[in-house]
């Protein structure tokens, strides 16, 4: 009751407070960041969305008051883990459209209605959104989306989509990817030459490799969950913790790992390779001595493998010739399960062609899952901060892709779930906050089972995963 009393006492003096983006959002120097970027919603952004989705945010004058002071940062501090508006404006990202998942989250609540918070509502007066305004933010999104995100191939019916459907293919070079393919499967990246990176990504696997842990040389296992390869192209950046910016530097991690591979150099993972006079004139053909930057080389061998994984697209699933305007390409309940699957938030995550790999999320956002899971911890379980070193990144991971994911069993990060309700029911308490009852999650998982595509014109291989 006193809380109650606190709230209204100060709501009059709080509707004073004009919402904005802190000073320090950037940096104490800087000024507030332009909304360019947010094109016609820029004000609203700035003036409803900022304060509780950038760090280092300015508390209101009345925050001192008895009592409320730990309301209100509780409020930010939530509000900061769901969405932090502040990464669109860093040095990498300021020119670029607003991310993809960004989009999706901005859409759910407005759709939804979900912010602000009531509590925070009635503490900061004018801080909610009207029906005009929320009108202004879903178009702004839309266009958004088409502008930046549409692959040109959905119906104009499911053209706002939050996924899109996958290209059929991507442009690549034909000699480097060939040769790319030949590195990808061959042993003498490994010190032992007992490992290749087909080892732990088997396209007859899902391109992952069915087990918790990858095993790597000398039968040793690491403690994180191998990935699919298959799609790796649409992620923002590669590994779960996102150390690396992009294929080609993946490509490089894995060889001189000592529990993956253990090469210690490129000199003796090239003088291995250069000895075989077939792979040798192959090599030298597609990256010659004569050009700059050519001949043997770790950037040129990563460059090739990189160049192959672009080739590992898997488009034609069911759900992507749904999103074409086939109507009869799903059934009712597969479609009703992609209905919850966006009711339940999934959605907001895992967004566009890959349906994932487009933003880091907390898996403890909204409980902490790493007390209620069972075992000891493990040293993967810091995720980006892992690669920062930034104590804000603890338990945050780059979301997987969805795609073919009845064949990539055993899911999450640690590789602990073993089943697709397990998953959802997983991902329903400790990330969207709801309680995924058992009927919604057999229609959840029912539709990620139409998610399954083609490589070369046949169905992705694999062994789906019981229920």
């Amino acid at each position: 009751m006193l809380r109650k009393l606190v709230l209204f006492t100060i709501a009059g003096a709080a509707s004073l407070y004009a919402l904005r983006v802190p000073e320090t959002a950037l940096s104490a120097e800087s000024p507030p960041p332009s909304m360019a970027k947010f094109q016609a919603v820029g004000e609203l952004v700035r003036d409803k969305c900022m304060t509780c989705h950038t760090r280092d945010y300015a508390l209101p004058f009345y925050s001192n008051i008895p009592g409320i002071r730990h309301v209100i940062e509780q409020d930010y501090k939530d509000g900061l883990r769901a969405m932090n508006l502040g990464d669109e404006f860093g040095e990498t990202t300021l020119k670029k459209p607003v991310n993809e998942s960004t989009l999706a989250k901005m859409e759910w609540v407005m759709i939804n209605e979900t912010m602000p918070p009531t509590k925070f509502a009635l503490v900061h007066w004018g801080s909610t959104f009207s029906s005009q305004q929320r009108s202004l933010v879903l178009d702004w999104v839309k266009s958004s989306r088409a502008a930046h995100y549409a692959t040109g191939t959905a119906s104009a019916a499911r053209s706002n989509e939050p996924v899109q459907p996958l290209p059929a293919s991507l442009p690549v070079n034909p000699a480097k990817a060939a040769l790319g393919q030949k590195l990808f499967n061959d042993k003498r990246l490994s010190g032992d030459n007992t490992v290749s990176c087909a080892s732990c990504h088997a396209l007859t696997k899902g391109g992952g490799d069915g087990q918790r842990f990858a095993e790597g040389v000398r039968k040793q296992f690491g403690d994180i969950n191998a990935p699919t390869v298959f799609n790796a192209m649409c992620n923002i950046r590669q590994f779960w913790n996102g150390r690396a910016a992009d294929l080609q530097e993946q490509a490089g991690g894995p060889p001189f790992n000592p529990v993956e591979m253990d090469s210690k150099n490129w000199e003796e993972v090239i003088a291995k390779l250069s000895g075989d006079a077939a792979l040798a004139q192959e090599f030298l053909a597609v990256y010659p001595v004569a050009r700059h930057g050519g001949g043997w080389s770790g950037n040129n061998i990563t460059d090739a493998i990189a160049e192959y994984e672009k080739t590992l697209i898997t488009p034609d699933s069911r759900f992507d010739k749904w999103l074409k305007g086939d109507d009869k390409a799903i059934s009712g309940t597969e479609l009703e399960g992609y209905r919850r699957f966006k009711v339940y938030r999934c959605s907001s995550c895992h967004v566009g062609k890959a349906l994932g790999g487009q933003s880091f999320e907390y898996m403890d956002l909204k409980k902490d899952y790493f007390t209620d899971r069972k075992g000891p911890p493990l040293g993967s379980d810091e995720g980006l901060k892992s690669f920062t070193g930034k104590e804000q990144d603890l338990h945050k991971f780059k979301v997987p892709n969805l795609r073919n994911v009845e064949l990539t069993a055993p899911y999450l990060h640690d590789g602990t779930a073993t089943s697709l309700d397990e998953t959802v029911r997983i991902m329903g308490t400790y990330l969207s906050g709801m309680e995924v009852p058992e009927h919604d999650r057999k229609l959840i998982a029912a539709f990620l089972r139409t998610l399954t595509g083609e490589f070369q014109g046949k169905r992705v291989e694999g062994e789906a995963v019981p229920f």
